[in-house]
């Protein structure tokens, strides 16, 4: 298939890119700049020149591919609710470019929108329309695609990591760096469910080639792991103490960060295993943490 993938150069969209030209897929990869258009190049993808503030260029890469995997999202967290909109638009975008057709698009979000309830693990099967992450708009897009006749199906992630990024922990270390403390919030009990960035990847591709309409996949390698688990890690490779905040001086020390830290998002993969034959091969979340370099 010819694929259109969007954040080509980003964390995930780079390890995507070389699953699907080595399954013998041909890559349109978006890109801002003329870097990013030179090393789509140099891997072997086909550069097309798009930005998140311009749905039309975003659209305008998917009308003749065979497929679509959105994966760019614009990850300033301090304007998280604007960038949930702004993806929103271009998942309408991308969607107006495959109506009428039988191509599908694989969009992103994240696992807990399948919450199924306090303590339960977030499934594939649920769809809480009420959940406060504001990332669910892009569900809800996806959805208002699928009732268009679209063939859209959705990837949804926990903390995608290897030795250099690791989702929202990534930000939260530098949270630390700042105060000069590790924090979890109460006894750190909440979960985080999370996959390693290889096997995200092949998911991916796994999901692009079923073109499975109202599919639900949760890149899972790991249901849950507890935060204080990962906040002691943390400590550890930053040589700062691991410290208990109390919910009620959690905004203070997390900042934005505030509104995931406390939040339990553990998730099961079952489901996505048992439809793809996906089976989680890479390290674990703590073991990345404990092999990548603080300094």
């Amino acid at each position: 298939m010819r694929i259109f993938l969007t954040g080509a150069t980003g964390f995930i969209g780079r390890a995507v890119l070389p699953e699907l030209l080595q399954a013998g897929h041909r890559v349109v990869g978006m890109t801002r700049s003329a870097d990013g258009a030179r090393a789509l190049a140099d891997a072997g993808a086909e550069p097309h020149h798009g930005t998140l503030e311009d749905p039309a260029s975003v659209r305008s890469g998917a009308e003749k591919a065979d497929a679509v995997i959105h994966t760019a999202f614009d990850h300033d967290f301090s304007r998280f609710v604007e960038n949930c909109g702004k993806d929103r638009r271009v998942i309408g975008a991308l969607g107006e470019a495959l109506k009428g057709s039988d191509r599908p698009l694989l969009i992103t979000s994240g696992v807990g929108i399948g919450g199924a309830g306090h303590g339960r693990l977030a499934r594939e099967d649920v769809f809480d329309d009420a959940h406060p992450n504001p990332r669910i708009v892009s569900e809800r897009a996806g959805n208002e695609l699928l009732d268009a006749g679209v063939n859209v199906a959705v990837m949804r992630l926990p903390q995608v990591h290897d030795t250099r990024k690791q989702g929202l922990i990534t930000p939260l270390i530098e949270i630390f760096r700042e105060k000069g403390v590790a924090a979890y919030i109460g006894e750190g009990q909440n979960r985080w469910s999370a996959g390693h960035l290889s096997d995200v990847a092949r998911l991916y591709r796994l999901a692009i080639e079923a073109a499975e309409p109202g599919a639900r996949y949760h890149a899972v390698g790991e249901e849950g792991v507890e935060t204080r688990r990962i906040v002691e890690a943390l400590a550890r490779g930053l040589g700062i103490p691991a410290v208990s905040v109390p919910q009620d001086k959690a905004a203070d020390h997390f900042g934005w960060m505030a509104m995931f830290a406390g939040i339990d998002m553990a998730a099961s993969s079952a489901l996505t295993q048992e439809k793809l034959g996906w089976r989680p091969r890479g390290p674990g979340l703590i073991a990345d943490l404990e092999a990548m370099t603080y300094a």
